[in-house]
């Protein structure tokens, strides 16, 4: 794609001659006032601009000044003028014009200092970009994102989102750092797909990214927007690691409308991390908005709440108590794996971990979870953790041998007539002190 060069003179002729001399190599615009060219370089976002220096009205030092502060940057500009006054060319250099020409000018030398500036400039914005932009992901980088936001949030309406990838250690912890990286690069993807090119979306680092949406403060809105995410998050991660993945990875999101709930920005990212503690604590996965009230309400529900020690082993107790093994979600398995070891390590205690592999067809994979509820004991934990897989959490190992517990399975399998010994594999280990 050419680069665009704006051409700022009052001479109509002079803009014809200048923009014939650039045409065959820049696309061109022009202008024949400063006016004229403020409007344009707000619409066009050339690349440089061409302007004469001495024009009625606004004059080309105007006209730099005017886009300096306008855009708090230098802006890429060219002076040419007939005046032969030093002083002149040292104020416009001073401003901090790139270069200088005379007219009448030669097209080669005119075509060399242009093609001089825009490489300048792209040298510029190429080292520019690399300090601003997060190397992995090319997202903005934390610096450059709080630097962004801060200066967006003082004047722009929309929603401030801080977005959490739920899970994302145990990638590095089961399938390597390399993976990891991956992962991380198809989510700044997911997150770049889903939001708008004039929105912001920036990496704080590890697995926490920022997101601000302009001119959203829609609820619904955001919502399918998390919601968009976390389809595309689950879909992104058997790709890479396959159907078998049973990583529970995910988008945890939390809101804050600007500027109703503020305009500057650490105070904003407060209630937005705010928000994302709520999402964290009430099962990951989703999306709130931080409101003044729910915070109100959070920090009283202590004082506020009539449970008693009875109402609260109520609602703890488990329903309907069945005999045989407690089938948990993968989650919820892992929690209590996580208890054990920490029981482990204060006292003493010995658990059991088996992990079974079918090799049967996939209506009989659930017959399987019958025998596992009703072979093992009571105190015994297992979950699906794969299509074909189940683990199981032998509790209070110490007076009580796997063997025969693995043997019952295997014998009750068998006797369904659904599968036999040849169908199942697993592996087994005893945890205890000495091999945390």
């Amino acid at each position: 794609m050419k680069k665009k060069i704006l051409i700022v003179d009052d001479a109509s002729f002079m803009q014809k001659v200048t923009s014939d001399m650039l045409s065959q190599k820049y696309d061109t615009i022009c202008a024949s006032s400063g006016e004229e060219a403020l409007a344009l370089y707000e619409k066009e976002k050339p690349d440089m601009i061409l302007t004469d220096l001495l024009m009625p009205g606004m004059t080309g030092l105007e006209l730099q000044k005017a886009l300096t502060e306008r855009y708090s940057e230098q802006v890429p500009i060219m002076f040419m003028t007939a005046d032969e006054r030093e002083e002149n060319e040292s104020r416009g250099l001073e401003g901090g014009a790139m270069d200088y020409i005379r007219k009448p000018f030669n097209k080669d030398i005119l075509l060399r200092r242009v093609d001089n500036i825009i490489r300048q400039v792209d040298r510029i914005a190429g080292l520019k970009l690399v300090a601003e932009t997060d190397r992995m992901t090319g997202l903005l980088n934390k610096a450059s994102a709080q630097h962004v936001l801060t200066e967006l949030c003082k004047k722009a309406v929309g929603t401030l989102m801080m977005v959490d990838l739920d899970s994302f250690k145990l990638v590095n912890d089961i399938y390597g750092h390399g993976m990891g990286d991956r992962v991380l690069i198809r989510f700044a993807e997911i997150l770049r797909g889903v939001v708008r090119s004039s929105d912001v979306v920036g990496r704080m680092g590890g697995d926490e990214f920022i997101v601000f949406c302009r001119d959203i403060r829609d609820e619904g809105i955001i919502a399918e927007k998390a919601a968009a995410i976390n389809s595309q998050v689950l879909t992104m991660a058997k790709e890479l690691m396959g159907d078998e993945m049973n990583i529970p990875l995910g988008a945890s999101i939390g809101a804050v409308k600007v500027p109703n709930e503020g305009t500057g920005f650490d105070q904003l990212y407060q209630k937005a991390d705010h928000a994302l503690y709520g999402v964290k604590q009430n099962g990951k996965h989703g999306c709130a908005f931080y409101s003044s009230s729910s915070a109100i309400e959070e920090s009283v529900s202590a004082k506020d709440s009539a449970n008693t020690i009875a109402n609260a082993r109520k609602i703890l107790d488990e329903r309907n108590r069945k005999p045989g093994a407690y089938a948990l979600g993968f989650e919820s398995f892992r929690s209590i794996y996580r208890f054990l070891i920490r029981s482990i390590e204060n006292y003493h205690k010995v658990f059991g971990l088996v992990l079974f592999t079918l090799v049967a067809a996939p209506e009989t994979v659930e017959a399987f979870a019958e025998v596992l509820s009703s072979s093992l004991r009571r105190s015994d934990v297992y979950t699906k953790s794969g299509k074909y897989q189940y683990m199981v959490l032998l509790a209070e190992m110490e007076d009580a041998d796997e063997k025969p517990i693995l043997q019952r399975i295997i014998d009750n399998w068998t006797a369904t007539g659904k599968g036999n010994a040849r169908d199942l594999s697993y592996d087994t280990i005893i945890i205890h002190g000495e091999n945390l």
